[in-house]
This record gives C-alpha cells, structure tokens and sequence, in this order.
C-alpha cells in the first residue's frame, strides 16, 4: 500500500469560494499535475509535494475557479436564481434587497443584467451561464444593489465592496468582452 500523500488542511478557503475547507494533498508521485473534488462541504486538491506555498496558494484558487464553473454549468433555474439572490442580500446587505423576480432571459446581448426598481424585477443575460459562480454572484450583487441604489455614483459603488471578488468578477466579464471583439481568423487547413 502507497504512502499518504502528505496533508495541510486550509480552514478559510480563498474569500467568495463557497466551499467551507479546503484540503490540500502533496504527493510525491504527482509530478505535474493538479486536481481537485467536493468531498461534502471540503473542496480536496491534489498537488505535487515539491510545489512551494506561492503555487499551492495559485492553483487552490485556480482550481477552486474551475470547479465552481463546472458547477455553474448545471444552470440554475429562475426558483433557484430567485433564491441565490436571496441568500446573497442576505450575506452583503442584511437582506434589505428583496427582488420579486430573477430570472434569466436570452435578450440582453450588451449588457450582463438588468434591474427594474418599481418591479423588483431582475433579469440576468443567459450569456453568464456556464460562467463561475463568483461571476454570476457579482451581476446579481449589482442588480440587487440597484433594488437599494439606482444610478452608478459612489454609494452604488461602495455597497458593492462588500463583495470580496468584486473586481476580480469585474476583470472577467471585461475578459470576456475583449475577447469577444477580437477578430475571429479561419483556421488555416494544411494541404
């Protein structure tokens, strides 16, 4: 029987990761690669023994990524989306945004989501599905934000620190617009 992979349990995962423990397993007979799996609540990633702390601390958190956007693929429904929303106003603003629909919807192709205050309405692009998790939660944020703000002046802002993956989310959707308006090339077919 093979030795235990070496173990170091992380009790705070990286903030806005949803997962409750992270467990970090350091193999010797792991050379290069990194995996990763939900065991209950525990996100367990394999690592390499000779990886340093700097690239242990980067792949948990790359990992933590992908795993939360295999997840999202399982699209949530709008009774589900309805209550993400609820849990995540809820958590960041003492549950004082409290729409009356979420849902998604397959017409907005320039914008993420939209709030309509004197509804209580949110809509969410369908383009976010399939996005990790911390993205989805950030559009929701922000449109159950204008539930409490309308307009983008400097309160709107400052309500949605509370999100701790706020730019990182940010960052990502602008990824995905760049990456959009890059110009698409054939692929060249040898002869």
């Amino acid at each position: 029987m093979p030795a235990d992979p070496q173990r170091s349990v992380t009790s705070q995962p990286p903030s806005g990761s949803g997962t409750s423990a992270v467990e970090v397993r350091r193999s010797p007979r792991r050379s290069r690669t990194v995996s990763a799996y939900r065991e209950g609540d525990r996100t367990i990633v394999l690592i390499p023994a000779r990886m340093s702390e700097a690239e242990e601390r980067r792949w948990v958190t790359v990992m933590l990524d992908k795993l939360a956007a295999k997840e999202n693929r399982s699209v949530l429904g709008d009774r589900e989306l309805t209550e993400r929303a609820l849990s995540l106003s809820e958590q960041y603003f003492g549950g004082r945004a409290r729409p009356d629909s979420v849902r998604w919807v397959t017409n907005q192709n320039t914008r993420w989501g939209s709030c309509t205050p004197s509804e209580g309405s949110i809509r969410l692009s369908h383009r976010l599905q399939g996005m990790p998790e911390y993205v989805v939660d950030y559009v929701l944020l922000h449109e159950l934000a204008h539930l409490l703000i309308p307009g983008h002046g400097p309160r709107f802002w400052r309500l949605l620190e509370a999100y701790p993956r706020t730019e990182r989310a940010r960052g990502y959707l602008e990824g995905v617009v760049a990456a959009d308006r890059l110009p698409h090339f054939p692929v060249a077919r040898e002869e």
